[in-house]
């Protein structure tokens, strides 16, 4: 789950974490409102959506008036940003945040995830802030130092101290830039994060350490320990249909392809997915229904299917272990029922109660395409997607 900027920064606040004075704001009058409770002669104008890029996308303007500031709200507010994260579609910016100016001497980069490999959270840190880091560990690897931080002790002051001094900052300053960066572990523990990040890290003329902007996503497996989420969630930053499957606890993704997928387990839908690919086609989604699903719930996980624009066909491919395949069959038959059906459909059943469930679809009186296993499934719902019935063509 992410969430914004100023978001972040709140939460970072909790933590000693030194960030600029700011606040939110939904509509030119209240920036300018901002503005005027900051004081100061410079200020921030930043958009407020869920991607980074916004500033080489002209989503980050300094203002030097109260006049700037609402030439520059009007302009970013409503805007549709476009970043190499939103993609070429954009986003459109709803919100602002409004902060005093920043006395930059340097840019630093600092951040927390969690390492698979050593099974700990990673600090990494950089001298050269204000980039993308995945640009710096292509061009400078030399330049990204790491500590694997031990759960049981956390961040320890020898390491931040360390870290803070191979990526520059001086002698004088390292006390700040240690209670910043044991802050920023403290979060991204208590807060069940999968990323928390300072980008960039500022030292300032005066020599004060500051986070100039921050990021911080949330792990969705940790949702049912932090109801306080929910009220951080921005629900226009998010797909409509993700948002809809959420309801049903389903796990969705929207893609670009035109073949929709339903599948019972993340495994086998990346399979399904890439056996989709294989064959030629491409996947307009990525559906879990889970192992529990009812048929309610996969008539809902249909529906939300259905409602792709640019669907030709749908591709259901079940292995039934917890996840029997007749209440599979069950939900499919009563969506088809409800929505109209209008692209093929092919059902690939296998497991438990797989005769029961073949037998509800074969007397549901829908024309669905039988698939015998996930090859001659994927053929069969590639050729049905452009339009023929035969197989198409692809590697055995």
């Amino acid at each position: 789950m992410k969430i914004h900027e100023y978001q972040a920064k709140e939460i970072l606040r909790r933590y000693e974490v030194a960030t600029p004075r700011g606040i939110p704001c939904f509509s030119v009058d209240e920036a300018v409102k901002a503005a005027c409770e900051l004081g100061g002669k410079v200020w921030v104008v930043k958009a407020q959506i869920h991607a980074g890029g916004r500033g080489k996308g002209g989503g980050v303007k300094v203002a030097k008036s109260a006049e700037e500031v609402r030439e520059w709200a009007g302009k970013i507010l409503g805007m549709m940003l476009k970043t190499h994260q939103t993609g070429p579609e954009g986003q459109k910016v709803r919100r602002l945040l409004i902060e005093e100016g920043a006395d930059i001497k340097k840019e630093l980069y600092v951040g927390m995830v969690v390492d698979r490999g050593t099974q700990r959270v990673a600090l990494m840190a950089s001298s050269e802030g204000g980039m993308d880091i995945e640009e710096v560990a292509a061009h400078a690897p030399e330049k990204i130092h790491k500590v694997f931080i031990d759960p049981g002790t956390g961040l320890k002051d020898a390491e931040a101290d360390g870290i803070a001094a191979k990526i520059g900052i001086s002698a004088a300053s390292v006390p700040q830039a240690r209670t910043i960066l044991k802050g920023l572990y403290k979060a991204f523990d208590e807060t069940d994060s999968s990323l928390a990040e300072i980008n960039p890290l500022i030292l300032a003329g005066d020599g004060k350490v500051v986070a100039l902007d921050a990021k911080i996503n949330f792990d969705d497996n940790a949702a049912f320990r932090h109801p306080e989420w929910q009220q951080l969630r921005d629900l226009d930053e998010e797909d409509p249909a993700e948002v809809e499957a959420s309801k049903y606890d389903l796990n969705y993704i929207q893609l670009d392809g035109d073949i929709g997928c339903l599948v019972n387990g993340a495994g086998l839908a990346m399979a399904t997915m890439d056996i989709i690919k294989l064959y030629g086609g491409a996947p307009a989604n990525f559906l879990d229904v889970g192992g529990g699903a009812t048929a309610e719930k996969v008539t809902e996980a249909f529906k939300i299917m259905l409602r792709i624009a640019h669907l030709k066909a749908i591709l259901v491919n079940i292995f039934g272990g917890i996840m029997k395949c007749d209440v599979i069959a069950a939900g499919v038959v009563a969506a088809a029922k409800q929505v109209s059906l209008r692209v093929p459909l092919v059902v690939r059943l296998e497991g438990t109660n797989v005769d029961l469930g073949k037998k509800i679809l074969a007397e549901s009186g829908l024309p669905i395409i039988s698939g015998n296993n996930m090859a001659d499934a994927a053929q069969k719902v590639v050729a049905a997607a452009e339009g023929g019935s035969k197989p198409a063509k692809g590697k055995r």
